[in-house]
């Protein structure tokens, strides 16, 4: 059965996501509505293999396009029931039970706490590569950093993946990938490979 990924597509880089599921073989459709997601969900209900991506953007207004859709809940009850899913950057944000500098609600289905906009305007966005956990073991992954958040705490069931200057930059809780980063403005498929395999 081929593999079919959902990507959030109310802001933000979700294009880029596609690309690169497409590439890597998986079926992707896009959720804007309520509408798009009822159909995604029955695909759950029913056993498919299907998971969820929440990419990178600006997460207030995500957040916000969520709640005027009425989508915040029926994705929270599904990621709880165990819909794999890939927050990156905003995404990660979106996940996170606790957000340090932010208190509004969202979908806090993973046990980490994170804080905003951590590297501040001077360190804004930047580059670099690291070895990730049970990813890149061996080669480094190219790694773009766009006003990106980073863990500051994570609960005994979460995996840390990777560490940038003392920072926790990727993790995994059961279903749960996030990751500050974004994997898929680059052409290194391994992060998105190492997804689609938890599924």
């Amino acid at each position: 059965m081929k593999q079919t990924v959902a990507i959030l597509a109310l802001q933000g880089a979700f294009a880029e996501h596609e690309q690169m599921l497409n590439a890597l073989g998986a079926e992707t459709l896009l959720i804007r509505s309520h509408d798009d997601w009822e159909d995604f969900a029955s695909r759950f209900a029913n056993g498919e293999r299907v998971a969820l991506v929440i990419p990178g953007g600006e997460s207030t207004a995500m957040l916000r396009i969520m709640c005027d859709e009425e989508l915040l809940v029926p994705i929270r009850e599904a990621i709880l029931a165990g819909l794999p899913v890939f927050g990156t950057c905003a995404g990660m944000i979106l996940l996170a039970r606790n957000v340090v500098n932010d208190s509004r609600e969202r979908l806090a289905t993973m046990d980490i706490s994170v804080l905003r906009n951590a590297y501040g305007r001077q360190l804004g966005s930047f580059y670099t590569e690291q070895t990730v956990k049970g990813i890149a073991d061996d080669k480094a992954l190219p790694m773009t950093f766009i006003r990106a958040p980073y863990i500051t705490e994570a609960g005994p069931g979460v995996e840390i993946l990777a560490v940038v200057d003392g920072h926790i930059v990727a993790a995994q809780q059961d279903r749960q990938l996030v990751c500050s980063f974004h994997p898929e403005l680059n052409t290194d498929t391994r992060f998105h490979k190492h997804f689609l395999e938890m599924f």
